[in-house]
């Protein structure tokens, strides 16, 4: 299938897949485990995902609105702050509200009342992620309360505690990371209704050991058998589900390195390619340490360059088995989660399609953009 423009693409049956392993385990483990938005927020396929999940997690108004107005149930939300203009909004939309300090509790729980189940973000002070970035528990971090902030006796109202510690995490970082939330929080659980263990849980990796979660939520049952458990992952929903589709538009050299400078962008496109930072995989080649450019044959080793004019729009180097052409696609692997939500539109460049390949083999163009998008942003 030759594509003429870049395009994000979802397939289907890979789609499918991922959500039967999700369903599988939300059942045999006896948990909830829904959607987060901050990953995946296409709503276009929510059709397709009610039909094994039933609730989304949100971290903001417009999160919360896309869960009841396009999801069709509320939200489970998490905001780091609330704010006065949208508290009303946000709990009209949310089925469980989790507050991220005892002051935002104090600040608007009245308002909530019995209109959602109330939890508080807490801090186990433990993660094993590495990147500073994305560790939600490192020192001077603004998530969540410790435990010796908490009251010996919760106030009445806080049903519910929420603990976010993973980041494409093994169920043997949860297996450690819960010794943790057990010996600092496990005197409040009696206290509570529901346990939400947050996002990050790969389970559709393929080195992803799912039996092992399994067995340690039920383990986790039978300690608290009151207690509904909650997962809310992210990218284990839209992993490996489809790739990005770009092309070659020019080839540039300098100080003997050739940069295939292609129609889509890093910054723009695929942000945690450089936030990460991580070497994507791209479809027929092999990716190069820069330290190591002689070799093989290096005139098909190419850095790959965003169209935008950030210095810093490229990724180093991949060593293809041909002499790359101008037009020719160039397909970066695994790229519909994360990167659909947290692409922007920096310098007008033109933004990818979105398309879903249907089983039958139909490619749905679900979205379009043009330049009254970027237009409209500066509105």
């Amino acid at each position: 299938m030759q594509l003429s423009t870049p395009i994000y693409i979802i397939e289907e049956q890979k789609l499918r897949r991922n959500l039967q392993l999700i369903a599988d385990v939300a059942r045999q483990a006896d948990v909830e485990i829904i959607l987060a938005f901050k990953a995946f927020a296409l709503w276009k396929t929510f059709p397709i995902f009610r039909e094994y999940i039933n609730s989304t997690t949100a971290s903001s108004l417009s999160e919360a609105r896309l869960a009841l107005e396009e999801f069709g149930a509320k939200a489970h939300t998490f905001s780091p702050a609330y704010t006065d203009n949208e508290i009303e909004e946000i709990i009209r939309c949310s089925s469980h509200l989790t507050f991220n300090s005892l002051s935002q509790y104090e600040r608007y729980h009245e308002r909530v009342g019995d209109r959602a189940s109330i939890g508080l973000r807490v801090n186990p002070e433990y993660s094993e992620v590495g990147t500073l970035l994305y560790n939600p528990c490192a020192p001077g971090t603004r998530f969540g309360v410790t435990a010796d902030k908490l009251p010996d006796t919760l106030p009445a109202d806080i049903e519910g505690f929420h603990c976010h510690c993973h980041c494409e995490s093994g169920a043997d970082v949860l297996e450690r990371t819960l010794v943790h939330i057990e010996q600092n929080f496990s005197k409040w659980f009696p206290q509570l209704k529901w346990l939400n263990l947050g996002g990050g849980h790969l389970m559709t990796r393929k080195d992803y050991d799912v039996p092992h979660l399994i067995n340690i939520l039920k383990g986790l049952h039978q300690r608290y058998p009151w207690l509904h458990i909650i997962l809310e992952p992210g990218s284990a929903f839209a992993w490996q589900t489809g790739p990005l589709v770009s092309h070659v538009v020019d080839i540039v050299e300098d100080k003997g390195i050739r940069t295939a400078i292609l129609d889509v962008s890093f910054t723009c496109h695929m942000p945690d390619c450089l936030e990460m930072p991580y070497n994507p995989d791209v479809r027929g080649a092999e990716h190069v340490d820069d330290s190591e450019l002689a070799p093989k044959n290096s005139a098909f080793v190419y850095r790959l360059g965003g169209n935008s004019c950030l210095s810093g729009d490229f990724m180093s180097s991949w060593q293809f088995d041909h002499e790359l052409q101008v037009g020719e696609e160039v397909i970066f692997e695994d790229m519909i989660h994360y990167t659909t939500v947290k692409t922007c539109m920096f310098n007008g460049i033109t933004h990818p399609a979105l398309g879903m390949l249907h089983n039958d083999g139909n490619l749905e163009i679900l979205r379009q953009f043009s330049y009254e998008d970027y237009r409209n942003r500066m509105d």
